[in-house]
């Protein structure tokens, strides 16, 4: 090699050294704030679990400002867009938000609205719906049917969503297991609601009975 190729080559080398130095520093970036919004996001549907809805806005904010943060962090970087972790961590979001949509019967947020990519947005969905039957059950324990059905029904409509996003694996990262999933948990929850409003009429009527009875 003359002196004038080694030369191009140490150059060519240099740039490239330089720019994976930037996207080694973007990934490492990245990695710590997507954790630090999955703790966020867990914790706040933890709390809106226990009726603590302060910490969980507090928290869910916290994990919105970190997704705008990781957002900018990507620009420069956007093949580290598509990385699992950055999925899962918008995923997370996704959940925490539609969770407190759910428990507070408000309209689902967009993914455009909470600045994550489709196939994040589809998985945080069916998970809020599986995680919902959590919600339903200590409604049912409360003796609140009615919202019970609600939450139900918003489980019913949400399956049919993602259901109807029949596309390869690569496209929707999985998204037919998590449909699977959500199916099993419906199947279990719908019998559940059935047996509770079974074991009411049943109640009712056998005190309407000792009533006339007496």
């Amino acid at each position: 090699m003359t002196p004038q190729a080694s030369s191009a080559l140490s150059e060519i080398a240099n740039g490239l050294r330089s720019s994976m130095e930037s996207t080694h520093r973007t990934r490492e970036q990245a990695l710590h704030i997507s954790r630090e919004v999955i703790q966020n996001s867990s914790r706040a549907i933890r709390e809106l679990h226990r009726k603590e809805f302060n910490a969980a806005d507090a928290h869910i904010t916290d994990a919105n400002m970190l997704i705008s943060k990781l957002r900018d962090a990507l620009q420069k970087h956007p093949e580290l867009s598509y990385a699992g972790y950055v999925h899962d961590c918008q995923k997370e979001y996704v959940e925490a938000e539609c969770m407190r949509a759910i428990i507070h019967e408000h309209a689902l947020p967009s993914p455009k609205s909470l600045g994550v990519e489709p196939p994040a947005w589809l998985h945080g969905i069916a998970e809020a719906a599986s995680e919902s039957r959590r919600h339903l059950l200590d409604l049912l324990r409360e003796g609140d049917l009615e919202r019970g059905e609600r939450v139900l029904h918003t489980m019913d409509t949400i399956f049919d969503t993602v259901l109807s996003f029949d596309f390869p694996d690569p496209v929707t990262c999985g998204l037919r297991r998590a449909t699977d999933s959500l199916r099993a948990v419906l199947e279990r929850t719908r019998a559940d609601l059935t047996l509770t409003q079974t074991q009411i009429r049943l109640e009712r009527a056998l005190l309407k009975k000792e009533g006339t009875a007496k």
